[in-house]
């Protein structure tokens, strides 16, 4: 598997994209993260387009076990950021 993009790389790639400087691209790509972080921590759900929807979702308390030793520990409710993909990217990706 390939290693994975940087954001030094994605925003020169976006800027190309774009026709535009590196600096106008590292705002815009900032703004989409500031946006999704905000939407998903306020409980919403951000969906972008041919690639997924991302969202929050909470989890009950549950017992988990420790590896190291085997006990079992009860583990809080919380939450956790997941990830839908798009069938357009799925379709892409797989032929």
């Amino acid at each position: 598997m390939a290693k994975p993009m940087t954001k030094t790389q994605l925003v020169a790639a976006l800027a190309e994209d774009l026709g535009s400087d590196k600096k106008a691209a590292a705002a815009a790509l900032d703004a989409v993260t500031n946006l999704i972080t905000r939407e998903v921590s306020a409980g919403g759900a951000v969906t972008l387009p041919g690639v997924g929807k991302i969202y929050c979702r909470e989890r009950p308390e549950r017992m988990v076990r420790n590896p190291a030793t085997g006990e079992q520990i009860k583990k809080d409710a919380d939450k956790v950021v997941k990830m839908t993909i798009a069938k357009a990217l799925k379709d892409s990706v797989n032929g």
